[in-house]
This record gives structure tokens, C-alpha cells and sequence, in this order.
């Protein structure tokens, strides 16, 4: 059980405060409910950039990392499609600095042109590093828009469609995604570790108190798009050997069934005692070296994701190693398949893995952000996962297995 408060002030920022008294440390987390599904098809990868606009000078702050790390402090921060995070450690005694330093960035940044020229070549380089000359690293570009309409937001990864959109992002640009998206009526701060509720209060209405409220564009996603019969994509590249990547439609976050999809791809590649390691790896002809599955964990409808590396790049292996993880679904779908222990065996896992998860100051405040921005109680989430049933799983695997998918078949050059 993780203790917390949670308030709201005037201006309409969330916040979730655990105190934690045995640890030194203090974590202070800023969820913002924005990330590269604010974007249009014409500018992508703005939101991935802001990420890094945000170290780039504040009101008064010129250099944020250098004003925390003279805390002692350390930070970091990540974007996704749905959100753009930001998160802080410190010693207990410093953590003023971070209330300081978190709040002079949201009220405003110094839209320094220089930053803006400096952010956008540290981004261009990343999109080179990880897309363009990393193996695969143009794969999700190919399936995402195989996956979703053109004009879904979904169909493009969070770093964007190609370099040029970065290279072509301006100064009104970025006030514009900064007055849009980036307000306390349209964030969450989290709080956990050695901080007191009252002093944690006095902190947070001193900083945060008086930045004013923003119009924030209300979020709508289009339709998915997903398609109406299978689709198959041929991708080639400088790889060392193939892979096969399935991607099959799934419900939004939130949702029974998406916890159900969730619970069904630990049952596939979770663990030793795993469906994919026992039938297809160790238990298998040696025609699939690797196995793997997961799910998106889109606020929107996602995606269940399946992959193998077949024990060759021929055609038919490929083939067959699509097929054989398609199979391992299906057979989840008959009923009795599973049993009552594995079932059991899994979600155990869910709720060891989770208490892992909240081990720390730092873990936790990101873990309450998320729960409280999704309005949901973060002790709870153990309890509603073990809500999935036999039945559940034999249903929405059933289901998943005779949905159209897209398959990208990825083999060397």
C-alpha cells in the first residue's frame, strides 16, 4: 500500500504527494498530457523535441542541469505518443531546488534561438543514430503506417517522420506547442520520498501557485484506420538476419481487455515458463532462435506486438516463423488451454513486478504521476489486474488471433 495525499490548485495542476521518511532523497515528477499525438503528419517529432527545449533555458533559469547538480541532484526525461515526462532526485534537503527549477520551466522558457538551433541538431543526430543507421531502426516507421491511417498521430513513431520536420521547426513553432500543451491545468506533479505533506504543500503552492491557467486544445484522436484484411510489408536493410514482427489491433488503455492483452503477452514471452521460450525456443526445432511480445500501451486503440528471429532469412523461414507465433496465440484462444496456474503464475508476476516497480522514491512518483493523470488510485492496480479470468484470456485471445494484422517481414539487404 503506498500512502498518499492528492489536491488540485486553482490553476488546475493535479497533485499526488507520498511521503516517504526512509529514504534522504526526495523525487519530483512533472507529467505533462502531451506527447507526439499532438502532432499533424505535416510537423512530426515536435513533440520529442520539445523534451529536450525544456533543459534549454527557462524564465530565470539559464541552465537547468547545472542548477540541479549543484543540489546534488540528477534528472531526466522521456515522450511518448500520449505524454512528455520529467522527473527529479535530490537529497531531502535541497528539494526546494527542484520545485524552483520545475516551476520556472513551465511558466515559460526563455525561447532562446540559439537553444532552439542546438536542440534541433542533437535531435536530427538521434533521429541518424536510431533510425537511419541503427539495424531496424526504420522498422516502426514501416509498420505503424501499415497499422493506421495517415492521419492518425499513431502512425508515426514519437521521434518523427524524417529529420527535415525537425529541421524546419521555427520559433512560432515552438511557442506555439509550448502555450498549447505545456500548463498546469494540463499536468500532474508527483512528489515521493523524505518531504512532509505540509512543507510539500507550502513548496508546491509557493512555485506553482500563481502560473497561470492556459488554453489547452481539447485531445481527439481520429479513427484508427486499422485495416480491413491482412496486410504484409516487405522491408529490407543492412540487418544481420531476419525478423518478423506481428502487429495486431487492440483495445485503448483502460480498458478489461486491454489489461486481458497485457496478461496475454506475459503468458507468451514473460519468464522461463513462457509459451514462446517452452513451444517455440527451447521446446521448438531450432527454426526460431528469439521470441518476444508486448503490447503498446497506447491511451488510444494499440497494438499487440509479436516478433521472431527466424534460424534463417529464407523466405520460407520467415514465413513459418510468422506462422508459428500466430499459432502460439491461437492456442491460447481454445478454452482450458491455459490453466488455472499458469494463469496465476502470471499474474503473480504482474504484482512482484509491480511492487518492484515502487521500490524507490523516484519509481513511485513517476508510477502516482501516471495513475493520477489517468485518474485512477495506483493501489488498485494489482487488484484490477488480477480481475483477468480463464475465460477472459481464452476470449480476447480468440479474438486478437482472427483480427486483420499487419505483418513486417524485416531481412538483410
Amino acid at each position: 500500500m503506498i500512502e498518499f495525499i492528492r489536491y488540485t490548485l486553482p490553476n488546475g495542476l493535479r497533485v499526488i504527494h507520498n511521503y516517504d521518511p526512509t529514504t534522504v532523497m526526495v523525487a519530483v515528477d512533472v507529467l505533462y498530457n502531451t506527447g507526439a499525438r499532438g502532432e499533424s503528419r505535416a510537423l512530426t517529432g515536435i513533440a520529442h523535441l520539445f523534451e529536450h527545449l525544456m533543459f534549454g533555458g527557462s524564465v530565470n533559469v539559464p541552465a537547468f542541469d547545472v542548477a540541479l547538480e549543484n543540489a546534488g541532484g540528477e534528472n531526466n526525461a522521456w515522450t511518448s505518443n500520449d505524454f512528455t515526462n520529467f522527473f527529479d532526485l535530490l537529497p531531502a534537503a535541497n528539494a526546494e531546488t527542484a520545485f524552483y527549477l520545475e516551476s520556472d520551466r513551465m511558466l515559460g522558457l526563455s525561447f532562446n534561438p540559439e537553444s532552439l538551433e542546438v536542440q534541433r541538431s542533437v535531435v536530427i543526430e538521434e533521429f541518424k543514430q536510431q533510425c537511419l543507421n541503427r539495424p531496424y531502426g526504420d522498422l516502426m516507421h514501416g509498420l505503424r503506417s501499415a497499422l493506421y491511417s495517415p492521419s492518425h498521430p499513431y502512425s508515426w513513431p514519437v521521434i518523427g517522420l524524417e529529420p527535415d520536420h525537425i529541421a524546419r521547426v521555427t520559433d512560432a513553432d515552438v511557442r506555439r506547442w509550448f502555450y498549447a500543451h505545456y500548463a498546469p491545468n494540463n499536468a500532474v506533479l508527483a512528489i515521493s520520498g523524505n518531504l512532509g505533506y505540509d512543507e510539500g504543500r507550502r513548496l508546491v503552492e509557493k512555485w506553482f501557485g500563481d502560473i497561470p491557467r492556459r488554453d489547452v486544445p481539447l485531445r481527439q484522436l481520429p479513427a484508427p484506420g486499422f485495416p480491413a484484411q491482412n496486410v504484409v510489408r516487405e522491408m529490407r536493410g543492412p540487418v544481420p538476419y531476419a525478423n518478423v514482427v506481428i502487429a495486431i489491433p487492440m483495445d485503448a488503455y483502460g480498458t478489461h481487455d486491454y489489461r486481458v492483452a497485457d496478461c496475454i503477452t506475459d503468458l507468451l514471452s514473460a519468464g522461463r515458463s513462457s509459451r514462446f521460450l517452452r513451444n517455440l525456443i527451447a521446446g521448438g526445432d531450432g527454426s526460431i532462435i528469439e521470441a518476444d511480445a508486448s503490447i503498446s500501451g497506447a491511451e488510444g486503440p494499440g497494438f499487440l506486438m509479436m516478433s521472431a528471429r527466424p534460424s534463417t532469412d529464407s523466405p520460407e523461414a520467415v514465413e513459418a516463423a510468422a506462422s508459428a507465433l500466430l499459432a502460439q496465440l491461437a492456442m491460447l484462444g481454445k478454452p482450458g488451454d491455459v490453466t488455472d496456474h499458469e494463469l496465476q503464475r502470471t499474474l503473480n508476476r504482474f504484482e512482484s513486478t509491480f511492487a518492484l516497480s515502487n521500490f524507490d522514491a523516484l519509481s513511485k512518483a513517476q508510477n502516482l504521476a501516471m495513475a493520477e493523470m489517468h485518474g485512477e488510485n495506483i493501489n488498485d492496480t494489482v487488484e484490477l489486474q488480477r480481475t483477468v479470468t480463464l475465460h477472459d484470456i481464452a476470449r480476447v485471445a480468440a479474438d486478437l488471433a482472427s483480427r486483420p494484422r499487419v505483418v513486417v517481414n524485416y531481412r538483410p539487404s
